[in-house]
C-alpha cells in the first residue's frame, strides 16, 4: 500500500509543478490569451480621461507613446512622474504622447495627484483594472514604449524612467529624428 500511496503523490506533484503555472499564466487574463510582446501589437483599449471623455490607443496611431501604469499610492510611482511630465513637455511636438493609466482608482484620487503634480499629459482612468490586466500589469508602476504603428518595443519596470531615459528611447524608436 505504501507504494500505491507514493505513485500517487508523486502523479500529484507532478502535475501541480507542470500545469498549475500554466493555469495560473491565464489569471486575470482570460483564458487562452497571451501577455503582449516586445515587438507585436499594443492591445486596444478606450478608456475614460479625468473628465470622462473616451480616449482610445488607435486615436495616437502615427505618434511614439509612452504608456505608463501608475497609482497615486505608489511611491515610485510619484518619483517617476515629474520625468515624465519633462520629457512629456521637451517632445511633444516630436510625434510624443504620454498616456497615464491610473490603475484602479476613482477619479477623485487621481485628479488630486494629477493636479498636484502639474501633470499636463492624458490620464486615463481603469477603475477595473481590465486594461492593466490585458498589459499583465502585476506590480506598479509600468511603461510600454509603443511606436508609431502600434507595436510595443519596449517595457520599463519598476519607478526607473527617467527624462533621459525616455529621450534616449525616443531617439532608439524614432530612427534618423534628432532629438536635442
Amino acid at each position: 500500500m505504501k507504494y500505491k500511496t507514493r505513485r500517487i503523490v508523486l502523479a500529484f506533484s507532478v502535475f501541480c509543478g507542470l500545469c498549475l503555472p500554466l493555469i495560473g499564466m491565464g489569471v486575470g487574463m482570460g483564458m487562452g490569451s497571451r501577455p503582449p510582446l516586445i515587438g507585436g501589437p499594443a492591445p486596444a483599449f478606450t478608456l475614460n480621461d479625468l473628465e470622462g471623455h473616451p480616449v482610445s490607443l488607435s486615436d495616437y496611431h502615427g505618434k511614439t507613446v509612452l504608456l505608463t501604469f501608475w497609482a497615486t499610492w505608489c511611491k515610485p510611482c510619484a518619483k517617476e512622474m515629474p520625468e515624465i511630465q519633462a520629457a512629456y513637455e521637451k517632445y511633444e511636438d516630436r510625434n510624443f504622447v504620454v498616456l497615464a493609466i491610473n490603475f484602479g482608482e476613482k477619479s477623485d484620487p487621481a485628479k488630486a495627484f494629477t493636479h498636484h503634480g502639474h501633470l499636463t499629459f492624458p490620464v486615463l482612468l481603469d477603475p477595473g483594472a481590465k486594461v492593466a490586466s490585458r498589459y499583465s500589469v502585476v506590480s506598479l508602476p509600468v511603461s510600454f514604449f509603443i511606436d508609431a504603428n502600434g507595436l510595443i518595443r519596449e517595457r520599463v519596470v519598476g519607478g526607473t524612467l527617467t527624462e533621459t531615459g525616455i529621450r534616449e528611447a525616443l531617439v532608439r524608436l524614432q530612427g534618423k529624428v534628432k532629438i536635442p
